[in-house]
């Protein structure tokens, strides 16, 4: 990424017209617009605005700072993309980060999403503005004390009635930031996905809970499921898929690895394999052994033959793809039917969420 300096006819190179800061300008403003440059893009974002601001990647880039156009309120930035990218972002001003008031793609109150023209649509994801409130499923179980101690809300969807359990690891995500809701509803409404009842798991600690430890899944195992189960709400927890991004990727696997009695089902985006007991005290997490303590694993050759796991990983993320590689091969190695493919985002659930929908519906096919 870096950032493009430019005179003012650039603005009208994205289609804007008008005096930059007139009102005719901010009247053709709209979601950040993209140009052609060699193998990638351009994409300019606006601001209307008084003070200084940048703009906040979640993790494919470090924060960009806006341009003033002379002393208007317009500031701008035009930044460089790669191919096939589609990526979360805020406006960062002091301490405070919000949406981008002329993007109406959003992710929770305070984040937006735009795409490079070349990233594949997402068809059963609407358009979630920063004003919208995310309907919640109206199933909810309190999950208290037990293995995990403390309390918990877990929220219980029937996705066209119901069906096999689809656990949804760090599930607030997909509750508050991402409509999963309304994105399994329009899957399954369109035949792209069986009935399913979503599971929405929130994790308290995700570094405590969501490494290669086993309490988690004694827990989902022994109180979460006889809950779900008691629950009234249409289910079928013997057909488990566990879903998970980042470290609930990670979690997921292990999770197959060592509890295959309840785990035989599994679709991870962005696993973080490359996690050992210590690697989150390094300076550099990543720099550890290629595939971490699952690839040690794996390297014992497992009996994986009744497994099914799809692996997503975002092309852009450069460092995880060794990682990712290692296990993906080894697993299948072991004797798991897996399914690998790369989507067009950097470690952004922005970019998972297709892949999320797909393998699911991969898993239980």
């Amino acid at each position: 990424m870096s950032l493009v300096t430019s005179g003012e006819d650039t603005f009208a190179a994205f289609g804007l017209a008008g005096r930059p800061g007139s009102e005719a300008f901010w009247a053709s403003a709209g979601t950040p617009a993209s140009v052609a440059d060699g193998d990638g893009w351009v994409t300019l974002f606006l601001r209307r605005g008084s003070g200084a601001a940048s703009i906040g990647f979640e993790s494919w880039s470090e924060p960009v700072p806006l341009r003033r156009w002379g002393d208007t309120d317009c500031w701008y930035a035009e930044v460089r993309m790669p191919a096939r990218l589609r990526v979360t972002y805020q406006f960062l001003v002091g301490d405070a980060a919000y949406a981008d008031p002329f993007n109406p793609v959003g992710a929770g109150g305070d984040r937006s999403i735009t795409a490079t023209p070349d990233a594949p649509p997402q068809p059963h994801w609407p358009a979630v503005a920063a004003t919208d409130v995310l309907p919640l499923p109206r199933t909810r179980l309190r999950w208290a004390g037990g293995r995990l101690g403390g309390r918990r809300t877990v929220r219980v969807h029937p996705a066209g009635g119901g069906g096999p359990v689809v656990l949804l690891l760090d599930g607030d995500d997909w509750l508050y930031l991402h409509p999963a809701t309304a994105a399994f509803d329009s899957a399954v409404a369109s035949g792209e996905l069986p009935p399913v009842t979503l599971v929405f798991l929130p994790v308290r600690d995700r570094a405590g809970e969501l490494g290669c430890r086993p309490e988690l899944w004694e827990a989902v195992r022994d109180e979460l499921l006889p809950l779900v189960a008691e629950s009234g709400v249409p289910a079928d927890p013997d057909r488990l898929v566990v879903a998970g991004q980042s470290l609930g990727g990670l979690s997921a696997l292990y999770a197959a690895l060592e509890f295959p009695d309840l785990v035989s089902r599994v679709a991870c985006q962005s696993a973080s394999l490359w996690w050992t007991p210590d690697a989150q005290n390094l300076a550099d997490p990543l720099g550890g052994p290629v595939g971490g303590a699952v690839a040690a694993r794996l390297r014992g050759r497992p009996d994986l033959s009744g497994l099914r796991v799809a692996f997503d990983v975002g092309e852009h993320e450069t460092r995880m793809l060794a990682h990712c590689a290692l296990v993906e091969t080894l697993t299948e190695q072991a004797g798991a039917t897996v399914r690998v493919s790369r989507s067009a985002s950097h470690h952004d659930r922005a970019g998972w969420r297709h892949a999320l929908l797909r393998d699911v519906a991969w898993a239980l096919a």
